[in-house]
């Protein structure tokens, strides 16, 4: 079993949420290839402005990964505000929640703690330009762990 980070805006977390999938875009298909039913998923909202409020980076959820990676363009996934405007996010996997925080997990503090973040000065390097990446047991069961 893997543990992955799977990087998200506001607006897509509530479409992972409503329709139990997650999916990246197509230059992130060798990543999403790499996932596994059973594997786990940690959903990390990005920091964003919403109506003047900065809402910071945070964990939201923990899922399962409950199918193999397939192929659907059909537009659910929002592109706003992203590089590739107009992307689907067409490759995708079923997913089921395990956990939905009621109060989300804050990122910035857990980073200190973290391994899979090496450098802790320029922390936000170890995600950009990412959907997803592979984290380690032990961050995942420290994030879990830190509600």
């Amino acid at each position: 079993m893997a543990y992955w980070l799977c990087i998200t805006t506001e607006a897509n977390w509530k479409v992972i949420k409503e329709k139990n999938i997650w999916g990246v875009p197509e230059r992130h298909k060798n990543t999403i290839a790499k996932v596994k039913p059973c594997d786990k998923l940690l959903i990390y909202v990005k920091q964003e402005i919403i109506d003047r409020e900065v809402k910071p980076s945070r964990i939201v959820a923990v899922y399962e990964v409950v199918s193999e990676p397939f192929k659907d363009s059909t537009r659910i996934f929002s592109s706003k505000g992203m590089k590739s405007s107009g992307e689907t996010f067409p490759w995708r996997v079923k997913v089921k929640p395990i956990k939905i925080f009621d109060k989300p997990i804050e990122f910035k503090p857990l980073i200190p703690k973290l391994k899979f973040i090496t450098n802790k000065k320029r922390w936000s390097g170890h995600l950009m330009g990412k959907a997803m990446r592979e984290i380690p047991e032990e961050d995942f069961k420290l994030i879990i762990g830190g509600e």
